[in-house]
């Protein structure tokens, strides 16, 4: 009976030691690959922080007039590529022309008046120095006067000169007198003229007069708004979102399209607020584009992190303090610069999705910038030029009518001279295509 017994048993002494051994083995292999993942965690992933909610950003420049007209012509369209300087719409320049001959014609006007005070100066000095003559000349005849009444006096006593004859020298005496009152009074006005004429030109040249100056800066300024009727382009980029058409009446300020300069581009990597821990200002950076896959690998570093969360600053903010709140992890973009040579070579647009893997391992730098920038972040040379050939029209305008232009420049036209001068810089920088629009 017991022999049954005896072998199941032993059948199962063998199968049960297998059993154990295939458990020992499962457990040391999880056991293994345990200390294998937190090896490969405090060696390797903690030096790493990555994240796939990343972004290209990059300047979307509005080109938008200066001042109001009707379109005339569109010389870039969308996915063109437009040099600085190069113009992108013209606006009507007929007001404007308009508006610049006045304002030359007041400024011709303003020096010839500045120029006849400068005259009144010598004018009214001559009259001052007549008047004085006359004071000399009535000074005289009022002492022949005065002689020749007190010699009267004396002879009317001995009956040799009636009283009549007294009067009437008394008379001359009076009139002589009231003449030399005249005269004094004459060149106490002549004076005051010439001072108050002189307090118009005193320390000052006709160029450098105020009168002569306001009317100039009128001219420099309808100058200016002549030139602001071709938009030019302020930066190398493409062209996007052109909503402008030909014929449109545009108001100062209206968006007529976009300019991305896509060699200023940058990436927002929006990490969990979990991760800035270890996120430091200068750390290097591994990203890959979805466009190119992982057969492109970008290099950038951490140029900033954001200083509040997305939706701190979203259109219509979170209201936390609301009872049904229910607590959502938090995301803070961090700014990361790309290399410009490998962006040059595999170009990114505006909000390309990347995959960005920013490495921790160094913690020597800052979380905040805590010191302003040493340059602009951005700049163009384009708009500086503008009022150059507003100086040279000024110049030209105030020597022709200051008596040392020759009568070519005193008869130039300005609306000639402001056409040349914006066909000439129409000229000195050509589309890249046809013009897409143009009326007359």
């Amino acid at each position: 009976m017991n022999a049954p017994q005896d072998t199941a048993a032993a059948a199962t002494t063998p199968r049960a030691a297998k059993r154990k051994k295939a458990l020992i083995g499962l457990a040391a292999v999880v056991a293994v690959a345990g200390l294998a993942w937190g090896a490969y965690e405090w060696l390797v992933a903690s030096h790493y922080e990555s994240t796939d909610n990343a972004y290209v950003q990059g300047n979307v420049i509005q080109i938008t007039p200066q001042i109001g007209g009707t379109v005339m012509a569109i010389y870039a369209d969308d996915t063109d590529f437009v040099k600085a300087g190069q113009p992108l719409v013209k606006l009507d320049p007929a007001d404007v022309n308009v508006t610049l001959q006045q304002a030359e014609a007041n400024l011709a006007q303003a020096v010839r008046q500045v120029r006849t005070l400068y005259t009144n100066n010598g004018t009214l000095a001559a009259q001052v120095r007549l008047r004085q003559a006359d004071i000399g000349k009535a000074d005289a005849d009022v002492k022949r006067a005065q002689d020749d009444y007190q010699r009267r006096q004396g002879l009317v006593g001995n009956g040799a000169v009636s009283k009549e004859e007294l009067n009437h020298a008394g008379t001359q005496l009076a009139d002589a007198r009231a003449a030399l009152a005249a005269a004094q009074a004459g060149v106490s006005a002549a004076r005051e003229q010439l001072a108050s004429n002189q307090v118009m030109t005193d320390g000052t040249s006709v160029e450098e007069h105020p009168s002569v100056q306001a009317a100039a800066a009128k001219v420099r300024e309808a100058w200016i708004a002549s030139q602001r009727a071709a938009l030019p382009a302020p930066v190398d980029g493409y062209v996007a979102k052109r909503t402008v058409q030909l014929g449109q009446r545009v108001a100062a300020g209206a968006p007529m399209m976009s300019l991305v300069p896509l060699n200023q581009v940058w990436v927002d990597a929006n990490f969990k607020e979990v991760q800035l821990r270890k996120i430091r200002i200068g750390q290097p950076v591994t990203l890959t584009a979805d466009v190119y896959g992982k057969r492109v690998e970008y290099k950038g570093s951490v140029s900033g992190l954001g200083v509040g969360t997305g939706a701190a600053f979203a259109l219509l903010p979170a209201q936390n303090a609301t009872g049904n709140w229910i607590k959502v992890v938090q995301r803070v973009p961090v700014r990361i610069a790309l290399d410009a040579q490998q962006v040059q070579k595999n170009p990114l647009r505006v909000g390309l999705s990347m995959d960005a893997t920013v490495d921790v391992s160094k913690q020597d730098g800052k979380t905040l910038a805590d010191a302003p920038r040493a340059a602009s972040v951005s700049q163009t040379p384009v708009f500086a030029s503008l009022d150059n050939g507003a100086e040279v029209e000024v110049r030209r305008i105030v020597a022709a009518n200051s008596g040392r232009g020759g009568s070519t420049a005193a008869n130039t036209s300005t609306a000639s001279t402001a056409n040349a001068t914006a066909g000439t810089a129409t000229a000195g920088a050509a589309p890249t295509r046809v013009a897409s629009s143009t009326t007359h």
